[in-house]
């Protein structure tokens, strides 16, 4: 965490001053704002999270609920969903009081007594190493509230509107705010009253029930699984041994369970197999009680027993895979001819099984995917094409997602004798683990994925996928760090510079490679407006081969070193030297001779090109810059 180029700061550095719209924020709900989301859940939390770092833009967020969220009905952070947290400077802290998932246990008949279930494996969760961080269990309400507090801290001090339900919209393309919103008030004294605000745009993060998606005329098309499930949080007696271990658990007398053990120690979540329902149900099945879960449990687990003592929250759910065929307001016929007002994200956009644990965790990638392209449009930085790219992206994972679950949720709710292989269930979690910690996302080419050309030259960095970080040593002070640890979620794009061999200060390519980002007109650095930072808009970080030692920081060109803040100081802590001990062009197969990996603010990788491929970058650059002279004749920068 970098503080004090400010001035000196007494206090909680995590608290930015205040700026922009956060100097004089309303109270109340403004009648015309930038940015309008619909819905506190995790996909409009980290929307307006991102959002709230650019002080420049009026974000506010509303919910129906007259206060926070108490009790969530999700609870998986896949090892992505943390990377993410590291963004918005809270992974390390809800890492200490979540679950951790290190290993997960098999359960199944015992071959001698198929009225007894036995234990048939307990493969690790990542036996892979596909993250550095950790598979978690914490409440979905805890994680709002950290996003909550990153919107409290940031510069434009937001906090959401409780007590506003969405009615309706309509959109005026010509007008100045042109997206009409009607809300209604569910709480205080002008309950019922409806009340009409403005926006240049609107989120949608209204569930699977949204109102937003309708009022766009998109649908959730798809299937039910005619199978019922009951999910309890419960705090109970039992003499089953993994109970603090997560367990997927088929019996003999027919139906499976999940168990999730929760944060805290005590707690666990079940998701009980209530087993087959009839299409002519009409939703009876919902109707199941607590005690018939319960019960149900009971005859799964035997030989063991569960004297349950509390339920801290329960439900009945039938499994269901919906996608709607666009994330925005754009119809079929419309594609490229206006871009779009109105968004939806999360379980507006998709629904499926609470089993894969990936609800809340895409939910929230659907929203840093957005948020940020939002803040460079509305700021002036990029044009409104940049839009069109988050359905265009969104949407492909989503299918990917409800194809993943389909098969999980069909796995889990087989019977024992119905699979072909006695670990098909085992082998199908260790064989697919990188899809649900959320790594297998590879976004097409487009106008923010460059084409593959150079993939050779960082071959640990695919092109479309997120920026896996690795160890570095910072050369200023000798301290090792993860190199992607520091990339924050403040909407900058990244541009790593992997030295070639030689030495700091000789004449090289990554000594040109530093003149030209700095002082060339086509360098995308030159689009920083005038007065500005100039890590604005971009950060731009190298990485030597030779140990930190070895590594005279006084020579290191003054590309990687910018001045910042009011006084101008140096920012040392951009030179970053290979550690001897995971060497990272080692890690990650990156080119000896050198090479630059580009990198969105939501970490996925943009671009790979050598250190002379200068005019590649600009090239690359060009159409996501607005031109200063167009900025000049727009909005105006905080």
């Amino acid at each position: 965490m970098q503080f004090h180029h400010h001035g000196y700061v007494s206090g909680d550095p995590r608290v930015q001053p205040a700026a922009g719209t956060g100097l004089d924020r309303p109270e109340e709900l403004p009648d015309e704002v930038d940015v309008l989301i619909i819905g506190t859940g995790p996909a409009g939390m980290i929307t307006a999270a991102q959002l709230s770092q650019f002080p420049g833009i009026s974000t506010r967020i509303v919910e129906r609920r007259p206060e926070r969220l108490a009790i969530g009905q999700a609870d998986g952070i896949q090892a992505r969903s943390v990377e993410t947290f590291q963004a918005f400077g809270f992974a390390q802290r809800i890492t200490e009081e979540a679950y951790r998932i290190v290993e997960m246990a098999f359960w199944k008949p015992d071959p001698e007594d198929a009225s007894r279930i036995v234990r048939t494996a307990r493969p690790e969760d990542d036996p892979a190493g596909i993250s550095e961080f950790p598979h978690l269990i914490v409440n979905q309400a805890r994680v709002l509230d950290y996003f909550a507090e990153v919107m409290k801290n940031a510069p434009t001090r937001m906090v959401p509107d409780y007590g506003y339900e969405f009615a309706d919209l309509e959109v005026d393309d010509d007008a100045e705010y042109p997206v009409r919103v009607t809300l209604v008030h569910t709480a205080g004294e002008h309950e019922g009253a409806a009340r009409t605000v403005r926006a240049r745009y609107v989120v949608g993060a209204d569930g699977a029930r949204s109102r937003v998606r309708q009022a766009i005329g998109c649908t959730l098309a798809g299937d039910q699984a005619n199978h019922a499930w009951g999910v309890m949080d419960a705090l109970a007696v039992s003499d089953f041994p993994d109970i603090r271990r997560k367990c997927a658990i088929q019996s003999g007398a027919g139906g499976s369970i999940l168990l999730i053990p929760r944060e805290g120690g005590h707690l666990f979540r079940m998701y009980v197999d209530l087993g087959e329902v009839d299409p002519a149900d009409k939703g009876a099945v919902r109707a199941t009680t607590v005690e018939q879960i319960i019960a149900k449990a009971n005859q799964i687990l035997s030989p063991y027993t569960l004297d349950v003592r509390d339920v801290a929250w329960h439900s009945v759910y039938e499994v269901g895979h919906r996608l709607t065929d666009r994330f925005d307001d754009v119809l079929p016929e419309e594609l490229g001819t206006r871009t779009p007002r109105v968004f939806i994200t999360g379980d507006a956009c998709h629904t499926h099984s609470a089993k894969a644990g990936q609800g809340m965790n895409v939910s929230m990638q659907d929203g840093f995917n957005l948020g940020w392209k939002l803040g460079h449009v509305l700021e002036g930085r990029s044009p409104e094409d940049l839009l069109a790219t988050y359905s265009a992206e969104r949407q492909v994972v989503a299918q990917e997602l409800i194809a993943f679950d389909r098969q999980w949720s069909t796995l889990m709710a087989r019977k024992p004798e119905e699979f072909a292989d006695p670990s098909e269930l085992e082998d199908f979690y260790v064989r697919t683990a990188e899809f649900p910690a959320g790594f297998m996302t590879q976004y097409a080419p487009s106008i923010l994925v460059a084409e593959p050309a150079h993939q050779d030259l960082a071959a640990g960095f695919p092109i479309g996928k997120r920026f896996k970080s690795a160890p570095v040593v910072r050369v200023c002070d000798g301290v090792p760090v993860h190199l992607g640890h520091h990339a924050t979620a403040d909407g900058r794009w990244r541009i790593y510079v992997f030295a070639d061999g030689a030495e700091a200060g000789t004449d090289s390519l990554v000594s040109g490679f530093a003149d030209w980002i700095r002082t060339a007109p086509d360098s995308p650095l030159a689009a920083t407006p005038p007065g500005a930072d100039p890590d604005a808009w971009f950060d731009v970080k190298v990485v030597y081969q030779q140990d930190h030692t070895r590594v005279d920081i006084g020579r290191v060109p003054s590309g990687f070193k910018p001045a910042v803040g009011p006084f101008g100081l140096t920012d040392y802590e951009r030179v970053y030297a290979a550690d001897p001990h995971a060497d990272i062009f080692d890690l990650r197969g990156l080119d000896r001779s050198g090479v630059v990996v580009v990198v969105r603010p939501d970490q996925y990788v943009a671009h790979v090109l050598p250190l002379a491929g200068t005019a590649g970058l600009a090239e690359f650059f060009a159409p996501l810059l607005v031109a200063r002279s167009d900025r000049r004749a727009g909005r105006a920068f905080a």
